[in-house]
């Protein structure tokens, strides 16, 4: 099991940028796929963009593709997510998850192929 906390969130203007931050432990960090999710106000939960950490693959939404972008930081066992270009749809908690896996494809993005979820954080674009 992995434990995920997830920092970063608040309150930026349409336009602005955030660094969300996915920190683990509970195991190693490598060998692991992870992602950022987010869930708005009466909408279900929805995959954002991932990762995985012993490989360079990386999938996004098309929502967010060529705003956010997905990093890692192995000494750190970090995994980030940079958002430019906020708009007010992308207001919602954001959740980060983990599973153990090196292969990361659009088959993993609905929720219940992820078993780790971390505690979410608000993110609030204003218009």
């Amino acid at each position: 099991q992995v434990e995920l906390a997830e920092s970063g969130g608040g309150l930026v203007q349409t336009g602005g940028s955030l660094r969300l931050s996915c920190s683990t432990s509970g195991r190693t960090f490598s060998g692991l796929r992870v992602a950022w999710f987010r869930q708005a106000p009466g909408k279900e939960r929805e995959f954002v963009a991932g990762i995985t950490t012993s490989h360079n693959t990386y999938w996004y939404s098309e929502s967010v593709k060529g705003r956010f972008s997905v990093s890692k930081d192995l000494p750190k066992n970090t995994v980030y997510l940079q958002m430019n270009s906020l708009t007010p749809e992308d207001t919602a908690v954001y959740y980060c998850a983990a599973e153990r896996g090196n292969v990361l494809t659009a088959s993993h993005t609905p929720t219940n192929r992820w078993g780790s979820w971390g505690q979410g954080t608000q993110v609030t674009v204003s218009s």
